[in-house]
């Protein structure tokens, strides 16, 4: 601490609880802090401590109670060095002699400054700095103090100069604040000088240098005569002279406006302060089981001024929640079938000067659903027949050069119509036996499973929630597999793998469809390999493609009211089996004829409709008369 007060927060039941603070010595032997015990009492030298009890908090204030003016002439009571105090304490809270919590804190306060010097009642005139430099050494920061690697900083001693004199600062910074200009004569700075620029540069002083723009524009500004002692900080809670960049944003509640923030550690922190003036975009990882709701909207936040501000909510709501989602968690469905999270929050500050002026927030709302599939999820796939149930259902990802041996897997999505393959290396004199087992072996390679998930959130432990896979087997008993005698060709290889999914909907949980799996089924398709060679069989390798596709076919959920009798025979009105379509006669005047535009078939039909009603009008007998 560095005033001559402090506030901590004791958090929990205080009841029973007894605070009190000592004042901290180092061992001389070792060079340790020594801990304190439960005996101290809430006054120790110069400090004392006062606590305000709440029901769960308990707000712990530190004060120093000694005067901080420098010592003037024969006087007492004051500070007789720039650094007045500086000393360790502890703060114990203690519950029938056993600590319950201790806060150490190393107090290094400075004395406080008089005025000394004349006041002038005459305006301060800051110059112009378009034309004169406010500043001749930016870097000099410190008062009364050498900066190091600052070499125009007149506090710094020759001697203190040597230590960096090579390192000085360059640049306007440095204290060069009128470096020549590119366009000056006598300007060296320009790597490649053309050989008109004798011409067309400029002779001019470098008190007129176009660097002096850089600088703030100055004013006029009313003298203030210096207070007596230095002000302490106001609390930050109490803001109506404006923010600073960096200042934490307050609430109407005297409290910090928080956002889930990522500490230095790479943790998400729920309660993090929001400072004024630094953007930030945070994604935080949260497990399902401990959500919770979105932050609370409405908080009103100070404006800097005193006013308070109210949020302006935006909802939106998303559909596609896969991009929120990094892994998928089961849902019991006895617990919940569909629950409406916050995936996002967007907050928008609109600012001026020192003022907040209005805060828009958007959120991202979603259902996370029990049930069924969303489309671009992997299928969730078991093996019944294996003490680890854990199954996958996979397709080829080719590398290189498409070869089966650096080939590696990725899983079937759900909805998501795909096709792989590889390329597999066949000699000459390959047994077609062997080679019909090799090639099964590397597709039955993608199906490690024996049953696939209705449902996304299908349970192991439910036989239920599991369609079994129908295996439609490439050779059977009742199958004749040629041998293949001639050397170079084989016969009913399973090149090709069919993978067909059959899904429907099944019903919709607060308007979004739930989607299951029905059936899977499982084929293969065979081809006859032959090896191919130009002129001259010299290469003794021969390439097999083999591939593997996945089709997802949707069905209804219900099957379909079958047709009459009558309606099977009644054709007058079916435009599929019958020559004249009465229903379609107006078609072309419809939104459904994408032959022409429609604003050329409405002119159209119009002049149509006139001529036909023309055409009536002079067919009447009184026109006949004429």
């Amino acid at each position: 601490m560095s005033g001559p007060r402090v506030n901590s927060f004791f958090l929990g039941n205080s009841s029973g609880v007894d605070f009190s603070i000592v004042l901290s010595s180092i061992d001389e032997e070792t060079g340790k802090l020594q801990l304190a015990n439960c005996s101290g009492s809430r006054r120790a030298g110069d400090w004392n401590l006062n606590v305000r009890r709440g029901m769960n908090t308990s707000k712990v204030t530190i004060s120093l109670t000694r005067n901080l003016q420098l010592c003037l002439p024969n006087a007492t009571d004051c500070c007789t060095t720039p650094l007045c105090v500086v000393e360790t304490l502890q703060v114990l809270a203690c519950r029938d002699s056993v600590m319950l919590a201790h806060l150490l804190i190393q107090a290094e306060i400075y004395a406080y400054s008089s005025f000394t010097g004349n006041v002038s009642e005459n305006a301060t005139i800051i110059p112009n700095q378009v034309f004169q430099p406010l500043g001749s050494c930016p870097c000099d920061l410190t008062a009364g103090a050498c900066d190091v690697r600052c070499c125009c900083d007149l506090e710094c001693t020759p001697d203190l100069k040597q230590l960096f004199n090579e390192l000085c600062f360059t640049g306007v910074f440095g204290g060069n604040v009128n470096p020549p200009f590119d366009q000056l004569c006598t300007s060296d700075s320009m790597e490649y000088t053309p050989d008109w620029f004798p011409f067309l540069c400029v002779q001019s002083s470098l008190d007129n240098t176009p660097f002096l723009g850089y600088f703030y524009h100055g004013s006029i500004s009313t003298p203030s005569v210096p207070p007596f002692k230095i002000p302490l900080q106001a609390s930050p809670g109490k803001l109506f002279t404006g923010y600073r960049q960096g200042d934490p944003i307050m609430t109407e509640e005297n409290e910090y406006f928080t956002i889930p923030q990522q500490s230095m550690a790479g943790q998400c922190v729920g309660n993090a302060p929001v400072a004024y003036l630094q953007n930030f975009d945070v994604k935080c990882l949260t497990n399902l089981a401990s959500y919770e709701e979105g932050l609370p909207h409405d908080v009103r936040i100070n404006s800097g001024t005193g006013d308070f501000i109210q949020q302006n909510v935006i909802y939106r709501n998303i559909t596609d929640t896969s991009k929120f989602i990094t892994a998928s968690e089961s849902l019991h469905t006895a617990e919940v079938l569909c629950q409406n999270v916050t995936f996002a929050e967007h907050y928008t500050f609109i600012w001026k000067d020192k003022n907040i002026e209005q805060v828009n927030v958007t959120v991202f709302l979603g259902s996370l659903c029990d049930g069924g599939y969303q489309v671009g999820k992997p299928v969730r796939a078991a093996n019944m027949n294996a003490s680890d149930t854990f199954g996958s259902l996979n397709i080829w990802q080719p590398a290189g050069r498409g070869l089966c041996t650096s080939a590696t897997y990725t899983p079937v999505l759900f909805g998501v119509d795909s096709l792989s393959g590889c390329v597999l290396e066949v000699g000459v004199d390959e047994d077609c036996s062997f080679l019909r087992g090799n090639v099964t072996e590397k597709l039955n390679s993608l199906m490690q499973a024996t049953h696939i998930g209705k449902r996304d959130s299908s349970s192991y432990s439910d036989v239920n929630d599991w369609v079994e896979i129908i295996r439609l087997d490439p050779f059977n008993s009742d199958t004749n597999v040629s041998t293949g005698d001639l050397k170079g060709i084989c016969p009913d290889i399973p090149a090709n793998l069919n993978i067909r999914i059959i899904f429907a909907d099944v019903g919709a949980v607060q308007g979004i469809p739930q989607q299951e799996i029905l059936a899977v089924q499982i084929s293969y398709s065979t081809v006859i390999w032959q090896f191919q060679c130009g002129l001259i069989c010299e290469n003794s390798i021969s390439f097999l493609p083999i591939t593997a596709s996945v089709q997802f076919i949707k069905v209804p959920a219900q099957p379909a009211v079958p047709m009459t009798r009558f309606e099977m025979n009644d054709i007058e009105f079916d435009c599929n089996r019958n020559d004249v379509c009465w229903p379609q006669l107006f078609y072309p005047l419809t939104r459904f004829y994408t032959g022409e535009p429609y604003s050329q078939c409405l002119a159209k039909g119009l002049s149509l409709a006139f001529l036909v009603l023309l055409a009536v009008i002079m067919s009447n007998p009184w026109f006949s008369k004429l």
